[in-house]
């Protein structure tokens, strides 16, 4: 077996990376860093700064105008999709937190996108199960609870128009995904990881961006 390369990711070379990336925005910004402020022990959960510009990149090369996120925390994914999407699209955030969206609300009002998010808090699956079977969703990011995440794949691939692309987070579990004993959430992923990739309905590839990134696109 041959890697690619055997470049370690330093922090001054993670920094270039950023450097080379489209910055943050203000609002951008102030949520990641009022995300860490307030909820210390959960800031892990916000996407990674890189993410951001990516899923914007993303949303935008798919021409998407229905997105779908499941897990929304603090709102930062939500905004910069959201800033991505044309003035008539829809982000449908599902999270079962007021606590935690009330951060991603006010960034969202600052941006000027407030219009384009639909918040709904509610158990995750409820809210897709009730959005209309039909394929007509464009994009769609999936970082919720790991436990949850086959189920929301199955509910999200038949709703993913063809060409739909579906982004999912935290598929390397901090590395634990090699270690033959793992249990819990990591248990999960790595269970998520096999499922997606035996899935014939979408062509998918997993990526170490941040966490690890899958990208899987409807056929």
């Amino acid at each position: 077996m041959t890697k690619g390369n055997d470049t370690t990711i330093t922090d001054e070379l993670y920094q270039y990376m950023l450097a080379h990336n489209p910055p943050l925005d203000p609002v951008q910004r102030e949520l990641v860093d009022t995300t860490y402020a307030r909820f210390p022990d959960h800031a892990g959960m916000v996407s990674a700064e890189e993410q951001a510009p990516l899923l914007a990149f993303l949303v935008r090369l798919v021409g998407a105008r229905h997105v779908v996120e499941v897990g929304t925390f603090t709102g930062f994914s939500a905004l910069a999709m959201a800033q991505a999407l044309p003035a008539d699209g829809t982000l449908i955030a599902c999270d079962i937190s007021e606590e935690w969206t009330a951060y991603g609300r006010d960034a969202w009002e600052k941006a000027g996108v407030a219009d384009r998010i639909d918040l709904r808090i509610a158990p995750a699956l409820d809210t897709l199960r009730a959005m209309p079977a039909e394929p007509h969703i464009d994009f769609a990011y999936l970082d919720a609870d790991k436990g949850g995440y086959i189920a929301y794949w199955e509910e999200l691939v038949p709703r993913m128009r063809q060409g739909g692309v579906i982004a999912t987070d935290n598929v390397l579990f901090h590395g634990g995904v090699t270690d033959p004993e793992a249990t819990g959430p990591t248990a999960a992923i790595k269970e998520f990881n096999d499922h997606v990739s035996a899935d014939a309905r979408m062509d998918s590839v997993l990526l170490t961006v941040a966490d690890g990134l899958t990208l899987s696109r409807k056929r």
